[in-house]
């Protein structure tokens, strides 16, 4: 069988191997948004088996098996890892078309020199070959990140997190940096059941009461300080669509003190409103006094499939894109407002919807100041998007609208070390992209322009956006 990663992968021209070999190939990783925990950066964690670096929380791969067929118990249950491994050769071997292909090829690849595609009839070889490596201590936490010349990342963190693990990554002198992301939309979703327990973990991390929205704001403001010290310069929302009123006549503390006298009470859609328009307005002038950039995710649907969030929980692959729906008009008066007050951040916008490409690219230019190149950008083809349609579609609405070599570029949005190969990936699409299009004569091949594109949307943007 012909290997499937070679030096040519995704590379159909010779203006984009020339491109990719020389600008591109070599630079480091800055790894702005990924869920890795970094209590397992701190411990160096080893890995016993393949399925355990592999396949342990990764819902992209559950979601594929579930779709071939495969029973729950090779998923998220409790047949041994080498079952479940065998279960994942079986799913890939066929999947077509599907990024999970060409990552596995990837993966194994770069971190166990394996060229062979992953299949039910070699996966025995390869459990062994990939096993003996993780049990030389060769593919740790750390190693991983330093062979995949990861610069820097960002890890996702509650405000109620001590951080205590980012400061013994810190003082263990590992040379990657690891700065923790603000990500607050526990204290944000008010209409969760857990909402009143996530107050108490709030008040136990800040050692203050919170009796009011006025305290709650207090203790925030000394989380994100917290968090401004050890180095973060990022916040990030998720949220399924965007939230918010100029002014509908409820009081947002009325809200909040109404939610923690009675936990189990119904908030109604203006109530939620208003709330969630105060924390997210309250958050972005913070964010904008302090220089950070602030993210926001929405177009997501969640935990639709209620069996399988009450048998395997949150994160499980039972999530969806949202249908179109009109997020301008509330993510404009928002934007608008903070803009009018001059406390409107940086900012970086993902929607889920593919669709949403054009008109969030429109959006962003509407909002460019002038101040520093690329201040409201549009973000990386995220999630259900990361792959090669939907990267080359999302660059295609990206050029036509805006500018790009303000795109922040490429991040992993994963929960696994092997991941990182997912910025070659997006390199290699993304130098097929701009080589194709050169030897179509719609843009000089000017080496000196395509190497400052190349190396700011490959690194450089998200580097300066991090570094300050």
């Amino acid at each position: 069988m012909n290997n499937l990663i070679n030096d040519n992968f995704l590379l159909e021209n010779n203006t984009a191997i020339d491109l990719y070999n020389s600008f591109a190939k070599d630079l480091p990783i800055v790894d702005y948004h990924c869920h890795i925990e970094s209590k397992e950066i701190a411990e160096d964690i080893h890995f016993d088996n393949i399925a355990e670096l592999w396949l342990k929380g990764d819902h992209y791969k559950w979601r594929l098996m579930r779709t071939c067929g495969v029973d729950e118990k090779y998923i998220t249950g409790d047949a041994s890892d080498k079952e479940k491994f065998m279960m994942w050769a079986k799913s890939v071997e066929s999947a077509f078309g599907n990024p999970l292909y060409h990552w596995t090829c990837l993966e194994l690849a770069r971190y166990f020199d394996i060229y062979e595609p992953l299949t039910s009839e070699n996966a025995e070889e390869v459990w062994n070959r990939a096993n003996e490596i993780l049990r030389s201590g060769k593919l740790t936490a750390k190693s991983i990140m330093t062979m995949s010349k990861a610069e820097l990342i960002c890890t996702t963190d509650d405000p109620a997190d001590s951080l205590i693990y980012h400061d013994r990554i810190r003082e263990s002198g590992f040379a990657s940096g690891v700065l923790p992301a603000f990500r607050p939309d526990n204290i944000v979703d008010i209409e969760k059941v857990s909402f009143n327990d996530y107050v108490k973990k709030l008040e136990s991390a800040s050692g203050r009461t919170i009796s009011s929205l006025a305290e709650l704001k207090d203790v925030l403001i000394s989380r994100i300080d917290l968090f401004a010290s050890k180095g973060c310069r990022l916040s990030d929302h998720g949220t399924e669509y965007i939230w918010f009123t100029e002014n509908n006549g409820i009081d947002a503390s009325d809200v909040f003190e109404k939610k923690l006298s009675d936990p189990g009470c119904r908030l109604n859609k203006d109530e939620l409103t208003s709330y969630k328009t105060e924390l997210m307005l309250f958050f972005a002038r913070e964010y904008a006094k302090r220089g950070w950039t602030m993210q926001l995710h929405f177009g997501c649907k969640r935990n639709v499939n209620t069996h399988m969030f009450e048998t395997a929980g949150v994160n499980c692959g039972c999530d969806t894109i949202t249908g179109s729906f009109d997020f301008v008009t509330p993510l404009t008066g928002y934007m608008d407002k903070l803009n009018s007050e001059g406390l409107l951040p940086k900012m970086i916008i993902y929607s889920l919807n593919p669709v949403d490409n054009t008109v969030i690219d429109t959006l962003c230019g509407s909002y460019n100041d002038g101040s520093v190149p690329g201040k409201i950008s549009h973000g990386a083809a995220w999630w259900f998007n990361d792959n090669l349609l939907g990267m080359e579609e999302h660059l295609k609405a990206l050029c036509t609208q805006s500018l790009l070599p303000c795109f922040p570029g490429m991040l992993t949005d994963s929960r696994c070390f092997l991941s990182y190969t997912r910025h070659e990936y997006f390199r290699r699409i993304f130098c097929n992209f701009l080589g194709t299009e050169i030897e179509r004569g719609r843009f000089p091949n000017d080496k000196r322009i395509l190497k400052d594109i190349i190396e700011r949307v490959c690194y450089k943007n998200a580097l300066n956006m991090l570094k300050g």
